[in-house]
């Protein structure tokens, strides 16, 4: 059998483990250590390096031997957490990513950074441990500083505690004999196998071990299934007899957890932890009191029952069912489009067959696209660690808030919105929070706050950053503007001024750092979100603070749209865009210099863009006053669109038309219509960029043959 079968599922599970561990550490509090927290954390790593053993990943393994040796004693008391301790445990799990990285890629891992992490983690246990030590004979920091005290540490630290080894009854349900063998090499590792038997159908292990079941059912895992194995106490050792209600067969968890029994009974009787590893004997009577304790809580079960109802599958397959479900309700439009030109009395069977299809094919369409739908809980877990370092090198105290974590984007959104995000973040915490002491001669609290939040409006998802700090100063925006050759103008309103922290190489801060002040970033974060069909808009009051808001589609696959008619063409408008549409009266139409002309709507000029004229379109209506204006928004602008006609509202399944035949001028994507034919989906600032473009190279008398628009024909076939 080939281990490396399992390699995938090694690294998703342990990418996921690392990421709970990160949490855990951010969420402690330092006064006040959770135990619970704690022993998850241990958990965690205990797991990972269960996992890295059985495969073979030495470096791995070697490095959470002892991240886990240090968690232990933190658990126990024996190492008091301070802030510069939980930023080594995070450097630490960023070493174990690394390390993962290397071992996914087929590679090893750098060795200079793992023997530098190691040496860190040793100089600690040394440091810390040994010191409080002092008085007594030292033995807490023996395990991380003995390298010969490091070959099973599962057995100096019971047999410390006075505990001893217990028989497990570990059955193997409907494993093949090539994976049995696997199965019970694996188990060798853990202790000694007393018997064996069985088939394929159920093979029991006896198996006389210091390990706990749960910590070796969540190795085992790794490799099968968790409904594939059951752990039960076979009989306790002739160490451990007693009269105990809690050694029966019916508290099998109970009994073979290792780590647990010393969290609980820590506290009863804190002298026993620095005299445990010389006093075996004396402490061995209290041993049938600690399973009782225990028994509430075994750490790892639940988590395997809740993976058994959950099934991993990769992107790439739940891209491909979308695509197919995609072109299933192109096939059902067209169906529909053919069935309504017919007689709905002779042909009502067909009719009502069709509407059956179409409800069903809507709630299939729905149920699929939810498969990629994540909460972005995924997004905001990132941060506690940005803003806890950013801070920490800014010299602020800044408290980080999220709202609306359950709230769901598709998940390529999410994975693509992480790092414009993550400038943004950076930005607020550097420009936007003051430090403790400006913000306390202001009469604020020294402690600044950022919150995230998320949710969900109409077909959009709205992401927010909102600070509470000094807000964006407008003659600073104006005068850095004009300072590096920017066409600015007292006129401008407020919005028009935030949006000039989005140009390229626009900083108003006073020096570069490692943190911002080069300029780049803020103008490549917003040409990312209207990459994503986004919009970004920013709201300030000075001294009280900065919120930019995000504006998402949901999902980049469906899209809801506004059909509408110029010439003979077919376009769409993302309906999101669209605010209202009118017929245009002579009133309120006014030419400026050149060519552009203004629409007046309740007081605003907004810029007229023809779509035939941008677009090229043949025999489309030219008259402004027998056109139809829609009123569309783009870049957080308002334009007015003349068209022909307006046919109505209906959802379009998203093509890449840069993939499929080539990026197109004000096109931003393509669907298929109910009748086969293509239609282009409008992007609303590219067509105004390209109306833009025409009308100068007309008054400059310049080449005016552009690039023709490609007909559906040519879409199609290409």
């Amino acid at each position: 059998m080939d281990i490396t079968d399992f390699y995938d599922t090694f690294f998703e599970e342990a990418e996921e483990l690392l990421t709970d561990m990160e949490r855990y550490l951010l969420e402690l509090n330092l006064e006040e250590p959770d135990a619970e927290q704690l022993n998850a954390i241990f958990r965690t790593a205990h797991s990972i390096k269960g996992g890295a053993g059985t495969f073979g990943f030495e470096a791995l393994q070697k490095t959470t031997h002892l991240f886990e040796n240090l968690l232990d004693h933190a658990r126990h008391g024996e190492l008091n957490l301070r802030r510069d301790i939980v930023d080594i445990f995070l450097e630490t799990k960023d070493m174990l990513n690394d390390q993962l990285t290397a071992y996914r890629n087929g590679e090893e891992p750098d060795q200079e950074a793992f023997e530098r992490i190691c040496k860190t983690l040793q100089q600690l246990a040394e440091e810390e441990i040994k010191a409080r030590g002092d008085g007594g004979d030292g033995s807490p920091g023996e395990p991380v500083s003995q390298p010969q005290a490091q070959t099973r540490e599962e057995e100096t630290e019971t047999a410390s505690e006075g505990e001893s080894a217990e028989s497990l009854l570990i059955a193997l349900l409907g494993i093949s004999e090539e994976n049995r063998a696997l199965l019970v090499e694996e188990l060798e590792q853990f202790g000694t196998i007393i018997a064996q038997s069985g088939d394929t159908t159920r093979y029991e292990v006896e198996l006389e071990t210091t390990t706990s079941a749960a910590d070796i059912e969540s190795v085992m895992c790794f490799i099968i299934e968790p409904e594939q194995i059951e752990t039960r106490s076979a009989k306790p050792s002739a160490a451990a007899e007693d009269t105990s209600p809690a050694s029966e067969p019916d508290a099998p968890k109970a009994t073979s957890e290792p780590s647990a029994p010393a969290e609980v009974s820590e506290p009863t009787s804190p002298s026993q932890q620095t005299t445990a590893p010389e006093l075996a004997q004396p402490v061995a009577p209290q041993k049938p009191t600690e399973p009782k304790k225990t028994a509430s809580k075994p750490p790892a079960k639940p988590k395997g029952g809740a993976e058994s109802s959950s099934i991993r599958v990769s992107v790439e397959k739940v891209d491909q069912i979308i695509n197919l479900v995609g072109e299933l309700i192109i096939t059902q439009s067209m169906l529909d489009q053919t069935v309504s030109q017919l007689d709905g009395v002779s042909n009502g069977s067909l009719v009502n067959g069709m509407s059956l299809l179409q409800r069903n094919a809507r709630d299939l369409q729905e149920a699929v696209m939810s498969i990629r739908m994540i909460p972005m809980d995924f997004v905001f877990s990132r941060f506690p660690r940005v803003v806890r370092e950013t801070s920490s090198k800014l010299g602020k105290q800044i408290d980080l808030h999220t709202e609306g974590e359950s709230t769901e984007l598709d998940k390529s959104l999410t994975e693509r919105i992480i790092d414009p995000l993550t400038h943004l973040v950076r930005n607020s915490l550097d420009h936007g929070i003051e430090t403790p002491e400006e913000r306390e001669a202001l009469g604020k609290p020294r402690v600044g706050n950022l919150t995230l939040s998320a949710r969900h409006q109409g077909g959009n998802i709205i992401i927010e950053v909102k600070d509470d700090g000094a807000g964006l100063n407008r003659d600073k925006l104006l005068a850095k503007a004009r300072e590096n050759g920017l066409g600015v103008s007292d006129s401008m309103t407020d919005d028009e001024v935030w949006q000039l922290i989005f140009a390229a190489g626009f900083s108003t801060a006073k020096e570069v750092t490692d943190v911002s002040g080069r300029g780049v970033g803020m103008d490549v974060v917003k040409r990312n979100i209207q990459g994503l069909g986004g919009s970004v808009q920013i709201m300030s009051t000075a001294g009280q603070g900065t919120t930019i808001r995000i504006v998402l589609p949901l999902t980049l696959a469906i899209l809801d749209g506004m059909s509408i008619k110029v010439g003979d063409e077919i376009f769409i408008l993302p309906l999101s865009t669209v605010l209202q549409s009118l017929q245009p009266t002579k009133a309120d139409l006014y030419e400026m210099a050149g060519e552009d002309l203004v629409l007046r709507v309740r007081d605003e000029y907004l810029p007229v863009i023809a779509v035939h004229d941008a677009l090229d379109v043949a025999g489309a209506q030219t008259d402004p006053l027998r056109s139809i204006a829609v009123i569309v928004q783009g870049e957080g602008r308002r334009y007015a669109l003349l068209i022909d006609d307006l046919i109505g509202q209906q959802q379009v399944v998203v093509k890449n038309l840069e993939t499929n035949y080539r990026k197109v001028p004000g096109v931003s994507a393509a669907t298929i219509l109910g009748d086969g034919r293509v239609a282009l989906i409008l992007d609303i600032a590219g067509l105004h960029q390209l109306s833009q473009r025409k009308k100068e190279a007309r008054q400059t008398s310049l080449d005016t043959s552009a690039k023709p628009l490609p007909t559906s024909t040519e879409v199609a076939l290409s």
